[in-house]
């Protein structure tokens, strides 16, 4: 066997398994399931968007975390939408502003990042050609590919009862989405319709021939460039010149004896350590799976993360995130004598009550694993004519207030809630986990991890098991969850939000690596598999 992948997309799967049929290596898998994505779920991510990757090669000694988030445009100031504010999202993902500017069009738009990673990955990491990478995904946007149930969920679901702009209304706001995404007279396709993108495919096919380069310095970054200056973008050609990618050393916590290796900021790895290490100092197993007992510890540690990432999680190149006390024991055990206590974490929101994201979990025979989360954020809506993709919204998310964490300004990523995940055991991976979900996500992963380590669910058992969330001061359940443990949790004092849905809250996929096997584990709330090749 050559490996398992493990997202969303059973096209992406396939492309990824694919690439390891042919020889190659579990980035290669990746990146070749990161274009399909785009194709395939194109509001959930793309090449004009953003994430992080997690890469351990332990034969070439490498285990690093590149981060490709995007950044604000340089014309941005801090005060700049201070006098539209209306409120925040409950679930944190997003600030309401007058006029929805930062939700929808040309200025929610931030400079984006992914097309540079998966070329710098591919090139150090990789073993494929570039142009055989994204082959599949230039086919596919040609021939087209059929409406999935979960694709279209999003497309229909209502934004606007959270104050947030419809995803179908992002769809129609341009004449090149109006043409993707629906008939001649004006319906929305619906499930089962393909979806044919040749304007897609060219692109691609551009971005094989010349490279990253051809979006960021050449002649479809001046494409670009001129399309957001014409509608009142303020992405510029010398944004896309001067993107740059980050890395560094994957953050580290532990749990039950397993090492966990992080996203750092500005993703959301701090949160899933340190829901990690409060939940330490419980015996989950005693108070039984989602338990009254079990969800009370759970929600609190979820929403003392919470608060701690509202207040001190942002861009460390321009906030100092003070990361030895977020995520040290000590600092845990201090928490979690407060929830034993019966004290209350409150998590502030500005009043004001799941997103654009996917994830690719990957492992090959020489013990080389990914794990990837990319995304749009918030799907701005806008294709430029001619070139087929969406760009990201993620204008959304920075806070409008100045002299914040998140507060907007020149060159500063945004916080994500992005938290792809390798555990280890032995010093070996365990488990390679991930999801898309906006802030729902770190809460989730955590959950998936606590499933396999505190309870020995297998992988897919963990990504499927009733969840909950917990990023306000109200508790979010799966409609799974019983109601007669949901009544003694409102019994000691909590507000419950039960979900009509029986898979909630992100969409946790993962594979588990134990006595040299694989097995894998796709949320059944999304419409993708694990595959063995």
């Amino acid at each position: 066997m050559r490996g398992m992948i493990v997202a969303p997309q059973p096209e992406a799967v396939e492309a990824g398994a694919l690439a390891l049929r042919r020889g190659g290596n579990a980035i290669d898998a990746a990146i070749a399931c990161a274009f399909m994505q785009g194709v395939v779920d194109p509001q959930m991510a793309g090449i004009a968007g953003f994430g992080v990757m997690q890469i351990y090669m332990p034969r070439r000694n490498v285990h690093l975390h590149l981060d490709f988030h995007t950044r604000c445009p340089a014309s941005v100031t801090p005060d700049m939408w201070a006098d539209l504010i209306e409120g925040e999202a409950r679930d944190g993902f997003g600030f309401l502003l007058k006029g929805k500017v930062n939700d929808v069009g040309y200025q929610s738009i931030a400079v984006p990042g992914s097309l540079r990673a998966y070329e710098e990955a591919l090139r150090e990491f990789g073993t494929m050609a570039w142009a055989d990478v994204i082959q599949p995904a230039i086919e596919t946007a040609r021939e087209g590919f059929v409406i999935r149930p979960h694709v279209y969920t999003m497309w229909t679901q209502k934004e606007s009862k959270f104050g947030r702009v419809d995803l179908v209304d992002k769809l129609r706001s341009t004449a090149a989405g109006q043409k993707i995404y629906f008939h001649p007279d004006g319906t929305l396709k619906s499930l089962g319709d393909r979806i044919v993108n040749p304007d897609m495919a060219q692109s691609l096919e551009r971005i094989a021939r010349h490279g990253a380069d051809l979006f960021y310095r050449g002649e479809m970054a001046e494409e670009i460039a001129t399309d957001m200056a014409k509608h009142g973008g303020r992405v510029s050609l010398d944004d896309l010149k001067g993107y740059k990618t980050t890395r560094g050393a994957p953050i580290l916590g532990s749990y039950r004896g397993c090492r966990i290796a992080g996203a750092p900021p500005p993703a959301g790895g701090t949160l899933v350590i340190e829901i990690l290490h409060i939940l330490e100092n419980f015996d989950l197993r005693r108070l039984g799976h989602n338990s009254a007992a079990f969800i009370r510890a759970l929600a609190e540690a979820m929403k003392y993360a919470t608060s701690d990432k509202d207040q001190y999680v942002g861009d460390p190149a321009f906030v100092s995130v003070p990361l030895d006390r977020l995520l040290s024991k000590s600092y845990a055990r201090e928490l979690a004598a407060k929830i034993e206590s019966g004290t209350k974490a409150h998590v502030e929101r500005l009043g004001q009550e799941a997103h654009g994201t996917t994830h690719i979990s990957v492992a090959d025979a020489d013990g080389n694993v990914v794990s990837m989360t990319h995304s749009l954020g918030t799907p701005s809506g806008v294709i430029t004519d001619g070139l087929g993709f969406m760009y990201n919204g993620c204008m959304s998310v920075y806070d409008p207030r100045p002299g914040r964490t998140g507060s907007l300004a020149p060159g500063k990523a945004r916080f994500t809630s992005m938290s792809p995940t390798i555990v280890f055991k032995d010093d070996k991976p365990f488990i390679a986990i991930g999801a898309p979900g906006g802030t729902y996500i770190s809460g989730s992963v955590a959950q998936g991890i606590v499933n396999v380590v505190d309870f020995e669910m297998s992988m897919f058992e963990a990504v499927s098991a009733p969840r909950i969330s917990a990023t306000s001061d109200i508790i979010d359940v799966s409609n799974r969850i019983p109601r007669f443990v949901t009544s003694e949790v409102e019994a000691m004092g909590y507000r419950i939000a039960r979900s009509y849905q029986s898979y909630a809250f992100a969409g946790v996929h993962g594979l588990k690596i134990e006595n040299g096997r694989w097995s894998g584990g796709a949320d059944p709330q999304r419409d993708g598999m694990a595959l063995e090749v």
